[in-house]
């Protein structure tokens, strides 16, 4: 798939780019399609703090000012990666906003990301992992995800612990 631009899985009017959006707008996409909210300070950390990432934009073909400008194009979605850059990878933030949901923006958005890893990991079999969401499993699965239990189990620190 091409780094950037319009592709056959990608709807009219929709592009991907490579890079991340800004933090306002990550914080938006977050909240906006259900996935938890986060701070500014922990935004400010996403580009520097991933692997890669990828973000969708929408500008209505048919739309136009008086003077035939189109349209400021808007972030729709967005997916990243964590990971080495060697053999440990894990999709993150991957959200489309609601209206623009079922129109196959986060297939994109996976396709685009796994593409990316199979081009520029290491030699050998890289380990992708990926936490889903009820909404996101049908996704996922179709991309070839499988759940991983009982040979792995997802687990996370409790809300509200701290280093002693």
């Amino acid at each position: 798939m091409a780094a950037e631009g319009k592709s056959s899985l990608m709807p009219r009017g929709y592009t991907l780019h490579p890079g991340f959006p800004s933090v306002p707008e990550y914080l938006h996409l977050r909240a906006a399609s259900g996935l938890t909210p986060k701070t500014e300070a922990q935004a400010t950390a996403i580009p520097s703090g991933s692997w890669y990432g990828c973000y969708i934009d929408f500008v209505p073909e048919d739309v136009g000012d008086a003077d035939g400008e189109r349209p400021k194009p808007v972030r729709v979605g967005m997916g990243r990666i964590i990971g080495d850059g060697g053999w440990y990878f894990h999709i993150a933030d991957m959200a489309v906003l609601p209206e623009h949901q079922r129109k196959g923006l986060g297939d994109a958005i996976v396709k685009h990301l796994l593409a990316h890893i199979k081009a520029n990991a290491a030699e050998g079999d890289p380990y992708v992992t990926l936490f889903a969401d009820p909404p996101g499993r049908k996704l996922y699965a179709r991309n070839g995800f499988q759940d991983a239990a009982p040979l792995q189990l997802g687990m996370q620190m409790g809300k509200g612990w701290h280093l002693q």
